[in-house]
């Protein structure tokens, strides 16, 4: 075996080696992707203005920000596969074109508005859903790319922090540029798009130079005896589930399985056929982990349960992170400027709120598991509880002053959902198929966000006044255009709708906490 000052030295070298300047460089690289992919977080703080320059309603506004949603969430199957068996690359050209023709496109738009009091064709504005959802496809292409060449790039004791961490560039994303719009660029709408067009396609051109995975180095777990009684490594590249050698210590299992090396396993010799190698390898699990996907994934109720909670919870944070801005300009006395602030404020709250959420539900997640052995499920209702605390508190708010507290709120509990959500999906349905799986999962929030938000709008256009020169007088009416401004009455019927829907879901998840604890026993956890 190898003796206490060759495994500490080995140990340095692991260290240097985790921070060699090709790692680095892909994490930060994966990181500045991931600020560019949380872009469609930060559409509440120019929709508004979008919608009265372009003089569509509500229902319409939330249309288009809902197709960047839809094409993040639809496109994630198709990237996670293309970069599995392709590499970054192409994802990263695509989503620098993406990003781009996007962004550019709507600032055109937005720059050549409609005559006055008309609002603009419906070619034009299919032409404006579509360049939406191109930064929804752009935004998937990147962050797929940088969550998998920084997976592959660190060695399993390393990797859920560095992948947490380009996850919250992901959310930290709506802060960064609503803060630099407020302060470089304040009610200038058309220069804050310009700038999410060129630093977003930058970005990701950036990243197509930097973010590569990174080959892990070989570690003295891959040792094996000679003749002279001295040590050779195993090459990694051999992908075998067991090697038919009598004296072997330790097995080592190819890279691309995330399972931990196997410790003094002598396994009797096998054909090495095809079958009986994944029959092996399907017995051999260490920690009697399931592996469910596919046409089982699609027969399990478990699946539907993750699936309902997403969709409700998520559906939820949706509307309202589309909507944010709204809520914020949808006062009586009100006045453009000021409105652009505490849109700023909102969308910037939102952010750091999703950040936060992000990085905490993980730390609490392992610590339920780990110290108080609780399942992994329970974040779930801590997470339904703040849903349902966020659209309390935004149903009694009136001024718009105390928005944030609901919006911080918020904001934890939805990157509270996303951070908990992935390790529940490998808890429940295995490891081995774990982008597939959460492919799917992802899809689920296009039915809540879709029907959230459509609603919202309708609320929203209903209490839209017709003549607002007689209701507002002293007010310019250009600015009031498709606007509510009747304070809370404009969306609270909405909102009583989702802390509804909220508290189906912490039904939802205690229910699941109940499943999952019953679930332990079986896999032997």
């Amino acid at each position: 075996m190898v003796s206490d000052r060759e495994s500490l030295t080995h140990i340095e070298h692991n260290v240097s080696g985790l921070l060699s300047s090709p790692r680095v460089i892909t994490l930060l690289g994966s990181i500045l992707v991931a600020l560019s992919a949380g872009t469609n977080y930060v559409f509440s703080a120019y929709a508004p203005q979008l919608g009265a320059r372009l003089h569509i309603s509500h229902t319409q506004l939330n249309v288009v920000g809902l197709a960047a949603n839809f094409g993040i969430y639809v496109s994630g199957p198709i990237w996670g596969r293309i970069v599995d068996s392709r590499g970054p690359r192409i994802p990263l050209t695509t989503a620098f074109v993406c990003f781009l023709v996007g962004y550019a496109g709507m600032k055109r738009m937005y720059d050549e508005g409609t005559d006055s009091g008309t609002s603009i064709s419906p070619a034009h504005f299919a032409l404006l859903v579509i360049c939406s959802l191109l930064t929804g496809l752009g935004a998937n292409a990147g962050l797929a790319s940088a969550v998998n060449s920084t997976a592959k790039s660190f060695p399993e004791w390393a990797r859920a922090t560095t992948v947490s961490l380009v996850f919250s560039g992901l959310g930290l994303s709506a802060f960064l540029y609503s803060t630099v719009t407020n302060i470089l660029f304040p009610g200038d709408t058309s220069a804050f798009l310009l700038l999410l067009a060129l630093t977003t396609s930058v970005s990701a051109l950036v990243a197509l130079l930097a973010v590569r995975p990174v080959p892990l180095p070989p570690t003295r777990l891959d040792l094996r005896n000679d003749d002279h009684g001295g040590h050779e490594h195993i090459p990694r590249a051999r992908i075998t589930p067991f090697i038919a050698v009598p004296d072997i210590d330790t097995v080592s299992v190819a890279e691309g399985d995330s399972r931990t090396p196997l410790l003094g396993v002598r396994p009797e010799y096998r054909s090495s056929s095809a079958s009986e190698m994944e029959d092996t390898r399907s017995r051999s699990k260490p920690d009697n982990s399931p592996d469910i996907h596919g046409s089982m994934l699609w027969s399990t109720p478990d699946f539907y349960l993750v699936c309902t909670i997403m969709s409700l919870l998520s559906g939820t944070g949706i509307m309202c992170s589309i909507s944010l801005a709204l809520f914020a300009e949808s006062n009586p006395n009100y006045d453009e400027v000021e409105a652009s602030k505490w849109q700023a404020a909102q969308v910037s709250t939102l952010s750091v709120g999703n950040f936060a959420g992000r990085l905490l539900i993980g730390l609490i997640s392992d610590l339920m598991r780990n110290q108080f052995h609780l399942p992994r499920a329970c974040c779930l209702c801590i997470v339904s509880s703040l849903f349902v605390v966020s659209q309390a508190l935004a149903i009694e708010i009136s001024s718009v002053s105390m928005l944030w507290v609901a919006t911080a709120l918020l904001g934890v509990a939805y990157g509270g959902l996303f951070g908990a959500l992935p390790t529940i999906v490998i808890d429940w349905f295995g490891l081995a198929h774990l982008s597939e799986n959460w492919g799917y999962v992802t899809l689920a929030p296009l039915i809540g966000g879709n029907v959230f938000s459509i609603m919202l709008g309708r609320d929203l256009d209903a209490h839209t006044p017709r003549e607002v020169t007689n209701l507002f007088p002293g007010v310019k009416p250009a600015a009031l255009e498709r606007q509510c401004l009747m304070g809370r009455e404009c969306y609270v019927s909405s909102l009583r709708i989702t802390l509804m829907v909220c508290m189906v879901a912490l039904a939802l998840s205690t229910w699941a906490i109940i499943r999952d604890g019953r679930r332990q026993p079986e896999g032997g956890r």
